[in-house]
C-alpha cells in the first residue's frame, strides 16, 4: 500500500495527542482550527494577525521550505494564546502585541509588517535580548514575556504544520526499527516524529 500524504490537521491533532492533550486546548484536539475562520470576534483583528504572520516569519523565515507566514501561523497563534492560556496570560499577550507595533513604530516610522527583514530581525533581537533580562528577574507566578509566548507557539505551530513536518523536517509516516547509527549527510534535514 503506498504511503499517504498527512494534512495540517492530522499532523496538529496527532502532536496533541502526542504531548498528552494537556499542552493544548480541547478544540485542537477535536480539530476545530480553521485558518479562515473570522477571529475579530475573539478580540483579534486582521491587523494583529497580519502582525503575527510577519512576527512569525521573522523568526522561521522562508527558505529553500516555506517560512511561518505560509502556514498562517498568526491564526495558529491566537487560537492557542485564546484556547489554552490563562486570563492574565492573554492580557500580556494582547497588550504586548499593540506595544510590540507601537514601538516598532517609534522607532523606525513605519510599520513592522512590510518593513525590510533585516530591520525585523535586529529589532526582535533586541526585544529578545530585553525578554531574557526579564525572565531571569522574572518572580514565581508572573506571565512570561509575550515574545516569549510568541516564539514558542511559533515553533510550535510550524513544526506540527503539514509544511513544518514534512518540507522542514523529514518525514516518514510509519517509521520502521531504530537504528542509533544511521547515515548523516552535512545538511541533511532533522526527523519528524
Amino acid at each position: 500500500m503506498p504511503p499517504t500524504s498527512i494534512n495540517r490537521r492530522e499532523a496538529i491533532v496527532k502532536m496533541a495527542l502526542l504531548m498528552g492533550g494537556t499542552m493544548v486546548g480541547p478544540r485542537l484536539l477535536h480539530g476545530a482550527w480553521d485558518a479562515d475562520a473570522p477571529v475579530a470576534a475573539n478580540g483579534v483583528v486582521a491587523a494583529d494577525l497580519a502582525l503575527l504572520d510577519e512576527i512569525g516569519e521573522t523568526i522561521i523565515p522562508a527558505t529553500d521550505v516555506p517560512g511561518a507566514k505560509a502556514v498562517h501561523i498568526g491564526a495558529f497563534i491566537a487560537m492557542m494564546v485564546r484556547d489554552c492560556y490563562e486570563t492574565t496570560e492573554q492580557e500580556v499577550f494582547r497588550k504586548g502585541v499593540s506595544d510590540l507595533a507601537q514601538s516598532y513604530r517609534s522607532k523606525h516610522g513605519h510599520d513592522f509588517v512590510g518593513a525590510p527583514v533585516a530591520e525585523r530581525t535586529d529589532f526582535l533581537n533586541a526585544l529578545d535580548r530585553e525578554q531574557q533580562l526579564n525572565t531571569t528577574m522574572k518572580k514565581d507566578g508572573e506571565s512570561p514575556h509575550y515574545l516569549k509566548i510568541m516564539k514558542e507557539l511559533t515553533v510550535l505551530g510550524y513544526f506540527s504544520s503539514e509544511i513544518g513536518a514534512t518540507q522542514a523536517l523529514r518525514f516518514i509516516e510509519v517509521p520502521g526499527s531504530f537504528n542509533g547509527s544511521a547515515p548523516y549527510k552535512k545538511g541533511d534535514r532533522a526527523w519528524a516524529v
